[in-house]
């Protein structure tokens, strides 16, 4: 790379650049799932699909749930190890009453964990798609699914797919005493206090919590 450059100082200023940049990606991709973030696998038939109408169908079948029945998802297309065959894990907001035919509960050998295993399946995926794996996420396994995701994006250099309009920041005023500090890359960023007050245009909504970031207007 020296040849390229006025002297060794510059290709490496270059090249440490480079690597920063890379990270800097990596963490992006990282910070943007967690943020935009119970928990299902779909993997197709092939008597009845192939993969390109498998990938095409399931797509379009969450599309219609995100738009009529105000499902959210963050997911990843991913190959199985062996037979490299395609299927997809996803993280799911369903809301009350919204889900889709039956879950059905089914006791079967895993071949991987060489032991019997029970697993929650879908009946509405099964009939039009294969096999489908499905697991409640509490607060408590959520950091959990978001790593078992993030593994595959690492693994193969993946992206994640997310559901329309799946926002990824909420908007609040911010008042001077709610600033620990600033941060970042030339101090652009604000560090603030846990207990900080959000509000909407000028007017005070309360302290942040669950409940008021839901009531907040969203950015991506």
């Amino acid at each position: 790379m020296k040849q390229y450059f006025a002297n060794a100082e510059a290709a490496k200023q270059y090249v440490d650049g480079q690597f920063d940049r890379l990270k800097r990606n990596a963490i992006a991709k990282r910070v943007k799932l967690v943020r935009k973030v119970n928990w299902q696998t779909f993997n197709y038939d092939g008597k009845k699909h192939t993969e390109e109408s498998f990938r095409k169908k399931l797509a379009d079948t969450f599309k219609k749930m995100c738009y009529r029945r105000k499902w959210k998802y963050a997911g990843v297309w991913e190959r199985s190890p062996d037979k490299k065959r395609l299927h997809f894990h996803g993280l799911f907001y369903i809301p009350p009453d919204t889900m889709v035919g039956e879950l059905v509960e089914v006791k079967d050998y895993s071949p991987v964990k060489e032991k019997v295993q029970t697993t929650y399946q879908n009946t509405y995926f099964n009939e039009r798609f294969g096999r489908s794996d499905f697991k409640e996420v509490n607060e408590h396994v959520l950091s959990e699914a978001v790593r078992y995701i993030m593994k595959y994006l690492e693994k193969d250099g993946g992206r994640i797919v997310y559901s329309k309009g799946l926002p990824q920041y909420f908007i609040s005023d911010i008042m001077d005493d709610d600033v620990a500090c600033t941060i970042g890359k030339e101090n652009k960023k604000q560090l603030l206090f846990d207990n900080f007050n959000c509000w909407d245009e000028g007017c005070l909504v309360r302290e942040v919590s669950k409940e008021v970031i839901d009531q907040m207007p969203k950015a991506n």
